[in-house]
């Protein structure tokens, strides 16, 4: 069984091997199990979790492993990540979008990508890098788009080996095409952020925008880019009460206020509405009254 207070027991540099060279799904979702490696059974050939609670309802207890792929004998297997299995993973996507192996291979140039202890290729050609968890603080699942490279972190799952998943009508299997003979060592999902997406600076606006006192703009959109998930929301709509009360206006909120939330991780609809809330509320109460939070959305899509 998993323990906390000893992370990744379990993980070994062949386990994932092993596992990967089973037969059948089920015979490979029983040895992650009997590792003490929670796994949940999702659709045949697919992504979606078939269990009522998603990845929340992993476990390593082998029974109820074996009554699941004794009822699903062809499921494919997610792995959350996180401190729940001691795994984090990089996710490089290959779609007809564009790749994301240039990214990685500049953030693994870089020294925020070494490290890993397997790599996995996906049905789509992408790449799963698979690396430690640490004792410290969470770290969250995010995706960059533009940069074609998602992390799978606390919050999130992946299908693990030997899964197979229906792409363009051929069943391909996630495949473990190398093992490290090095030592691991964990990825820093902040640092990898912010290397594949750095924070863009606040964009000039005209003479009719600057504030008439008190309100720094720079240092509210800073403000806003560094807010912890959980009080995103919150400080979006304080930093945009702060400019509509120094009467900014709606497209300079926008502009100075829209690319931060968007690097904190909020997403466009939240963003919008959250300063239209701002305006529609800031206008009408005036300075120096106190203000709410609209209902926030925190929830990233995987």
């Amino acid at each position: 069984m998993y323990d906390p207070a000893n992370p990744i027991p379990h993980w070994t540099v062949s386990t994932m091997q092993r596992v990967g060279a089973e037969p059948t799904l089920a015979a490979a979702a029983i040895r992650y199990a009997n590792l003490g490696i929670p796994v949940f059974p999702c659709v045949p050939g697919g992504k979606q979790p078939l269990t009522p609670n998603g990845f929340h309802d992993a476990t390593s207890v082998a029974r109820v492993v074996h009554a699941w792929w004794q009822r699903t004998p062809d499921a494919n297997i997610g792995l959350p990540t996180g401190t729940s299995t001691g795994v984090h993973v990089v996710d490089v996507d290959v779609h007809a979008g564009g790749s994301g192996f240039a990214a990685f291979e500049r953030a693994r140039s870089a020294g925020h990508a070494e490290g890993w202890g397997w790599l996995v290729r996906t049905p789509s050609g992408g790449l799963h890098a698979y690396y430690p968890t640490t004792s410290g603080p969470e770290q969250r699942s995010w995706q960059v788009p533009a940069a074609h490279v998602d992390f799978r972190g606390d919050g999130g799952y992946v299908i693990a080996p030997p899964s197979r998943v229906d792409t363009d009508g051929v069943l391909r299997s996630y495949e473990v095409i190398a093992v490290t003979t090095q030592p691991t060592c964990p990825v820093n999902a902040v640092e990898l952020r912010r290397f594949l997406e750095p924070p863009r600076p606040a964009p000039t606006v005209g003479p009719h925008t600057l504030p008439a006192k008190g309100c720094n703009p720079a240092a509210l959109a800073r403000t806003v880019a560094l807010a912890p998930e959980g009080g995103r929301n919150r400080t979006l709509f304080w930093a945009s009460c702060r400019m509509v009360e120094d009467h900014h206006d709606h497209a300079a909120v926008m502009n100075y206020l829209g690319p931060a939330a968007q690097y904190a991780g909020l997403p466009d609809r939240e963003i919008t509405t959250t300063i239209n809330s701002a305006f529609r509320i800031a206008t009408h109460l005036g300075p120096g009254s106190r203000l709410g939070p609209t209902r926030a959305s925190e929830g990233i899509q995987l």
